[in-house]
């Protein structure tokens, strides 16, 4: 990470705010005798609340690496997951195969929910046309929004996710902001089409689903050694997975978003956030990190740039237009950052409770 970020900061001794967080996440999540028993006390909960149901837990799964490690452990705890996956016209050939060989392996129900393309392309071109670098966050928004409705559907309390800072990091706020208002607010103003075929979860909504439906987020993976290459290996021999290039390639967009759109228009490099992590937790050098950053994040070729732009229904001249936009933030917007603001202190308490993620604290308060 480096002073292309905003939000870095630096302490009298050189070190930087995500640095710090990182040490603080390893103390409250340690890969030690109490951290496994933590996670296994919280499977014998899940276990015992969800006895008489069907399913004891929902577990979203894209295909990817992350969520993949994810279901195979929550498995191995003993739980009983349904797996939700979220198809929004950009599946890679591989992911569509890892979800299919995962879910028969582990003998996992999968509950799969499919987008209108024409509605979830408006949802996208709109970002792209609000030109700022949270062009992903309709997926991602929409992922989240799918996994508490179905959870309420299921009357499951239990959300098991796939995010482990030790090899993710954590996003600046600069560069990927997310909420249901932010989401609708931006497909209000350039949207086209009226959406009908998959939810965008508002303030009330997700309040709804955790205080008064109870449910509650987990994250595995936080409290789980995790080498990216061992995982890898466990992953291809076990259930019969294939890497797809890189992290979060498993969707066709992603990749392209992540390694050609975000370079070229708004500087940013996601690879320093998770090469980063990566140094931190000890699995790779900084020099090593440093290579890799400077080979071309985008590997493919004009057939690949011609793909999206023509499954967006855009020309080159259209695209064009979209990469040299003014660049905007998700502060010129209407969000509902200003209230995340000022509940800081409401926010940390539910974050106790289990009711808030910690990567919502890192991201609004502790960065």
């Amino acid at each position: 990470m480096d002073t292309t970020v905003p939000e870095i900061r630096f302490n009298e001794n050189g070190i930087c705010n995500f640095c710090l967080t990182h040490d603080e996440m390893d103390n409250k999540y340690p890969l030690n005798k109490d951290g496994h028993e933590k996670l296994q006390s919280i499977a014998d909960k899940i276990k015992r609340q969800g006895k008489e149901k069907q399913y004891d837990c929902i577990v979203g799964v894209s295909g990817g690496r992350d969520s993949t490690y994810t279901l195979y452990q929550v498995v191995r705890l003993g739980l009983r997951p349904l797996a939700v996956h979220f198809d929004n016209g950009w599946n890679s050939k591989i992911a569509v195969r890892n979800i299919k060989n995962l879910t028969n392996q582990l003998g996992v129900d999968l509950h799969t929910e499919v987008a209108d393309w024409e509605e979830f392309k408006d949802l996208q071109l709109a970002f792209l046309e609000a030109s700022v670098s949270d062009a992903e966050v309709p997926t991602d928004w929409v992922i989240f929004s799918i996994l508490f409705k179905v959870a309420a559907q299921m009357n499951v309390k239990y959300i098991m996710q796939g995010h482990s800072f030790r090899t993710e990091g954590f996003t600046p706020l600069s560069w990927t902001y997310m909420d249901g208002k932010y989401v609708s607010k931006v497909h209000e103003l350039f949207g086209k089409k009226k959406i009908h075929s998959f939810p965008i979860m508002s303030m009330s909504q997700y309040l709804y689903y955790t205080l008064f439906k109870g449910i509650k987020q987990i994250r595995p993976l936080y409290y789980l050694q995790y080498n990216e290459k061992e995982v890898l290996d466990l992953l291809q021999k076990e259930l019969g997975w294939s890497d797809y290039g890189g992290k979060h390639y498993e969707s066709t967009y992603t990749s392209f978003f992540q390694a050609y759109i975000l370079p070229r228009k708004f500087n940013i490099d996601k690879r320093k956030l998770h090469l980063s992590a990566l140094i931190r937790s000890g699995q790779i050098s900084r020099e090593e990190a440093l290579t890799k950053l400077k080979q071309n994040p985008f590997s493919g070729d004009t057939n690949e740039i011609n793909y999206v732009i023509k499954k967006f229904g855009l020309n080159q001249t259209e695209f064009q237009r979209i990469m040299n936009k003014p660049l905007k933030s998700f502060k010129d917007y209407p969000t509902y950052y200003p209230i995340i603001k000022k509940l800081e202190k409401p926010i940390r308490f539910s974050n106790k409770l289990g009711l808030v993620p910690d990567v919502v604290i890192n991201k609004y308060y502790n960065l």
